[in-house]
């Protein structure tokens, strides 16, 4: 959008170039009445000649009179300038031009009996301060303070959680007034970048889901990473609506590999497509006939989410705040309390939506590095839950659309016994057939569904039921790193 800016500034000033004057100044005669196109054909090639040595472009202006130029734009404005060629940059990152907007964004509050112009504020600051700055300070600290009131404002807006989930109450809210949107970057080997907005969004009880699909997909096989990053506005204003126009700011969220699709990650596919999964909660498609890119789909739990999608930077991601343990003296700490949130679905149709209070677990579940938490016990038939429906992953491109059976989304949410969010997650799942040995196969055709990331793994065990059609789930353990509770109540199991 920035570089559209300078073209339509240069075409601007080639067209006020082109309105000149006629010979002989202002008053000067037009010519005859009946003058012919024919006439003036060869005046025309010699006015043309003369006008082309006498054209002046924007690069060929004095740098005074562009800073002169520049500094009647507005901050927005002024970025999209310095983004036209390698000169404009180095003229719009001067410091008197920022230090003037800076001094008027953030003036002092005006008192009753005076009122300073922004001139006079600007004029104020020690001329010292600006010139001893290096080119781009006062531009950098204008961004940074914006950004700073963005950080601020959604905070305020975040605060509010919910009592029963552990997640903040107006998530949604915080998207919608911030602008925010998630793009992909796709990375060529050759270092070549392409940078996709996300086509769909879904916004889920605990995640959002957002889709990424088209025809000008760059070739799988010159691809090196994909990276997910989210994208906000660098100048948010609330009593206007978000526009994507302008310069905004990329928060690198996570970061995958894209030679890591293997059998391996394969987690489905139907008659069109095969889909691999990448951790942390990325999905992508593959059309079979091809094997190149039919879609790319983010799966992004609410905790943490506005932060990471917003507060990091194009490079780093957004880095949680450290966590202070509160210590307890009770030999078990650490070890009950948790409450558990676990949504199954996708498409926006649930499979499975439960809560499960009071959990706990003993030191003598401790077994290579898990602590193990049952949730549903197979013994207690009492505790078994239906799946809603039949389980399938909904899938679309602009041609073609889906559904891939026995996949879904399922997002965990873990709270401690504080109600403060330990372990959440939002991924692609899918069942995989049990063998006769692996479980009660006696009740009917037996399946599991297994997570694993850095700080657990979720393992589920069901059980079809022909007379119904449904599944039915006869086990849910967690397995928590032993590593991940010390850290986080200060324990030394």
């Amino acid at each position: 959008m920035a570089t559209g800016r300078g073209r339509l500034l240069q075409q601007h000033w080639r067209g006020l170039q082109a309105l000149r004057l006629p010979p002989g100044g202002v008053g000067a005669a037009p010519g005859p009445a009946g003058f012919s196109l024919r006439q003036c054909a060869g005046r025309g090639r010699l006015r043309a000649e003369s006008t082309a040595e006498r054209s002046v472009s924007l690069d060929s202006m004095p740098s005074e009179v562009l800073l002169k130029i520049f500094s009647n734009l507005d901050a927005v404005t002024l970025l999209c300038t310095g983004c036209v060629n390698r000169r404009f940059y180095h003229l719009a990152n001067d410091n008197f031009l920022w230090i003037r907007i800076y001094s008027a964004a953030f003036s002092p509050k005006r008192s009753n009996w005076k009122v300073n112009s922004v001139e006079k504020t600007a004029g104020s600051v020690n001329v010292l301060s600006v010139k001893d700055k290096e080119a781009g300070y006062w531009k950098k600290e204008y961004i940074a303070k914006q950004r700073a009131r963005v950080r601020a404002a959604l905070a305020q807006v975040l605060k509010p959680v919910n009592p029963y989930t552990g997640l903040p109450v107006k998530t949604k809210e915080a998207v919608r007034i911030s602008g925010l949107g998630w793009v992909i970057i796709l990375r060529e080997k050759n270092g070549k970048e392409y940078i996709m907005e996300h086509i769909d969004l879904s916004i889920n009880d605990s995640s959002v889901t957002i889709m990424w699909y088209g025809k000008t997909w760059p070739r799988l096989a010159t691809l090196s990473t994909l990276d997910l990053c989210g994208v906000t506005p660098v100048f948010m204003d609330q009593s206007k609506t978000p526009s994507k126009n302008g310069p905004r700011w990329h928060s690198l969220i996570a970061k995958y590999n894209l030679s890591n699709l293997t059998e391996s990650t394969m987690i489905g596919g139907d008659r069109l497509l095969r889909i691999f999964c990448l951790c942390p909660g990325l999905l992508v498609g593959l059309w079979k006939r091809e094997e190149e890119l039919a879609f790319v789909m983010a799966n992004l739990h609410f905790h943490q989410l506005v932060e990471k999608s917003t507060l990091g930077s194009a490079t780093v991601p957004y880095e949680l705040p450290p966590h202070t343990p509160l210590l307890d003296d009770n030999p078990e700490y650490g070890l009950h309390g948790y409450q558990l949130h676990i949504d199954m679905h996708s498409g926006g149709i649930f499979y499975l939506c439960g809560t499960f209070r009071n959990l706990f677990t003993k030191k003598g579940y401790i077994e290579d590095g898990y602590v193990k938490i049952v949730v549903i016990s197979f013994k207690n038939n009492t505790e078994h839950l239906p799946l809603i429906g039949k389980v399938g992953l909904s899938w679309r491109t602009d041609i073609f659309d889906g559904c891939i059976k026995s996949c879904s989304i399922m997002d965990i949410t873990l709270l401690d016994e504080y109600g403060k969010p330990f372990w959440c997650f939002s991924s692609p799942v899918c069942m995989r057939a049990l063998g006769p040995s692996d479980g009660p196969s006696f009740l009917g055709q037996t399946s599991c569904v297994d997570y694993v990331d850095s700080e657990g793994k979720v393992h589920v065990e069901l059980v079809w039921i022909k007379e119904t059609e449904e599944y039915f789930i006869v086990s849910l353990v967690l397995y928590l790193r032993v590593a991940k509770i010390n850290h986080w109540f200060g324990t030394a199991y």
